[in-house]
């Protein structure tokens, strides 16, 4: 993946446009919410892609934490404002923060092996929906609202134990949602393994919003139209 063609340097930091983002959200990570496409009123960058982008600038350490702070639109100049040795916050021009990282522990820098990793993290977070969402849901008796899904990233964590590798694969290891009325939130948890060893742990986790009683007719309805839009958007 030449993740260079999803974004722009910009100084001593990078932007996106709605093109860019638009296409690694659906030929990357295969990624069809509408708030992705080129002409949404509320378009925002896929948080994988900004995810991403801070691993390929920053490496990978042995300690990462992810705190999605605020939705980047597209022209917006970002860049890494070290608040002391162990984080940093991606800023905009006026001083807005959009995500919060905390590092530690040693850095990897190794430009093929990160692309590798994050090649298989992208892969699977984008198998989010329906395949590990509609069974949560299905399991608490809840679903999103249909007509206005509010799934947002929350953080993403790696925890490390092995930094030397080159092509790391990715195992899902589970999931978990908890309800607390109309908001819940989501966990999904993985391994990075490099054959039979184990490089490390991750977990992304998502908030939603607008919960309400599960509605199998109408989750059929949201799949059927998920995959009519990944059908004639697909990248």
């Amino acid at each position: 993946m030449n993740l260079e063609a999803y974004f722009n340097r910009a100084g001593n930091g990078v932007s996106f446009t709605r093109e860019q983002a638009s296409n690694f959200a659906k030929g990357v990570a295969d990624d069809f919410n509408p708030i992705h496409d080129v002409d949404a009123k509320r378009f925002c960058v896929p948080g994988d892609l900004l995810f991403a982008v801070a691993l390929s600038e920053l490496g990978i350490s042995e300690k990462l934490h992810v705190t999605f702070a605020d939705m980047v639109g597209d022209g917006i100049d970002i860049g890494f404002q070290r608040a002391d040795d162990q984080h940093l916050d991606v800023v905009d021009d006026a001083g807005k923060t959009y995500l919060k990282l905390a590092i530690s522990g040693d850095t990897m820098r190794d430009a093929d092996a990160i692309s590798s990793l994050i090649e298989q993290y992208v892969a699977f977070s984008g198998k989010t929906f329906p395949h590990v969402l509609v069974a949560l849901w299905k399991e608490q008796n809840v679903m999103v609202n249909p007509a206005r899904p509010l799934v947002i990233y929350e953080s993403m964590s790696l925890d490390m134990s092995d930094l030397n590798f080159s092509t790391p694969t990715l195992e899902f290891t589970g999931s978990s949602l908890e309800v607390n009325g109309k908001r819940g939130n989501v966990s999904l948890n993985f391994e990075f393994k490099e054959g039979d060893r184990l490089l490390g742990k991750g977990e992304k986790r998502m908030i939603l919003s607008g919960l309400k009683p599960y509605d199998q007719e109408a989750i059929d309805n949201l799949i059927d139209f998920y995959n009519d839009r990944k059908e004639r958007l697909a990248v």
